[in-house]
């Protein structure tokens, strides 16, 4: 799925738990960080027809999906959080939802089904799979993606923060009030 994707399920499995926004912010990267080893297509685009193309994306992608780097991740959320325990452990699971909507869609246009080398650097025994797995660009990666955009701009009109907190209070208090005034409630009604 699109890193896109990834970041809005964690956000909004991030906001299924009392959680300050430092610790929201850290669950809802661990949703997304598997993919930085995916930056390595930029290099292979600017390479590709050079003498010597790094091919770190066609190679590297998906080799930090893995239970080692979850763990990596874990530690530094757990080390990084107001709420430690609590924050490791969700941003561990966080991690691992992010390896479950792979395996369930991120088939390349030519039909390879990246598998996940979930033990990896250790042992390649294990590769996570799924035969039925469909393409990036499926229509279910995009009806994912829209439901997972709507349900978060209602938690952010019902709930007064979102994404935005973790960059700019300013824009993102704006993009509540702008929610808000779109869609009125009585918002006391709600909050009982």
């Amino acid at each position: 799925m699109s890193p896109f994707t990834h970041f809005f399920t964690g956000w909004v499995f991030a906001n299924c738990f009392d959680l300050g926004r430092k610790d929201r912010a850290l669950v809802t990267l661990a949703c997304v960080v598997p993919d930085v080893d995916g930056l390595g297509i930029i290099p292979e685009i600017f390479t590709r027809n050079s003498a010597h193309p790094l091919l770190w994306f066609s190679l590297y992608h998906h080799s930090l999906h893995n239970l080692a780097f979850a763990l990596v991740i874990a530690a530094i959320a757990f080390a990084l959080a107001a709420q430690k325990w609590k924050t490791g452990l969700l941003a561990l699971l966080s991690f691992h939802i992010h390896l479950f909507e792979d395996v369930l869609g991120s088939r390349g246009p030519e039909g390879y089904q990246w598998p996940i080398p979930y033990l990896a650097p250790f042992s390649s025994s294990l590769q996570l799979v799924w035969r039925g797995q469909w393409g990036l660009n499926a229509w279910p990666n995009i009806v994912i993606t829209i439901v997972l955009l709507l349900i978060t701009l209602w938690l952010a009109w019902r709930r007064g923060f979102s994404p935005l907190e973790m960059v700019s209070a300013k824009a993102d208090s704006g993009l509540v009030a702008a929610l808000r005034r779109r869609y009125p409630s009585n918002l006391k009604n709600l909050e009982g």
